[in-house]
């Protein structure tokens, strides 16, 4: 079993990412940023998140990464260059093509998690302008042999229970 923690559109915070780090460091076998960091790659605070570029990133982070976690091929973007806003088909598209079981990305700031033709797109929405919600969130997946389970957390470290959700891909 590995545990996938994923993280969005910080905007500047810097000290809400080192906790959500320390508080899961432990558990987590990697830990994701999807974009809009607008933090320098070498800040101690994004320190040891594999991160990606967003729309308002102007540091040197890559736009897509690619990673292998427990047999998952992980797709991780920011999601602007695929209109994630409109539509998630230019998305579904790129998974296809890196062939990637699991599709993690930002942007829209909106929390959600869906399978789309077997692959797993998630949102974990943002720490900082959550929209749709109040809560400042993110995710959390244990990836296990025929399931992933997903779990949200406030940026506080509180589960919110009711949001857990389980996907066999």
């Amino acid at each position: 079993m590995s545990k996938i923690l994923i993280v969005s559109d910080s905007h500047g915070l810097t000290r809400e990412l080192e906790v959500i780090r320390e508080r899961h460091l432990s558990e987590a076998d990697v830990m994701i940023h999807c974009g809009d960091s607008q933090l320098s790659p070498d800040h101690r605070s994004i320190s040891g998140y594999l991160t990606v570029a967003g729309n308002c990133d102007f540091a040197d982070f890559p736009q897509d990464l690619v990673s292998n976690v427990a047999d998952k091929k992980i797709f991780v973007t920011h999601g602007h260059h695929y209109s994630v806003k409109s539509s998630l088909m230019n998305l579904k598209y790129k998974a296809k093509e890196v062939h990637a079981d699991i599709v993690c990305f930002g942007h829209s700031h909106v929390l959600g998690a869906e399978v789309v033709d077997g692959t797993l797109f998630v949102n974990p929405g943002s720490i900082r302008l959550p929209r749709g919600r109040s809560e400042k969130t993110y995710v959390i997946l244990e990836l296990q042999t025929n399931q992933i389970n997903l779990s949200v957390f406030e940026s506080n470290g509180r589960e919110i229970k009711s949001l857990a959700q389980e996907f066999i891909i």
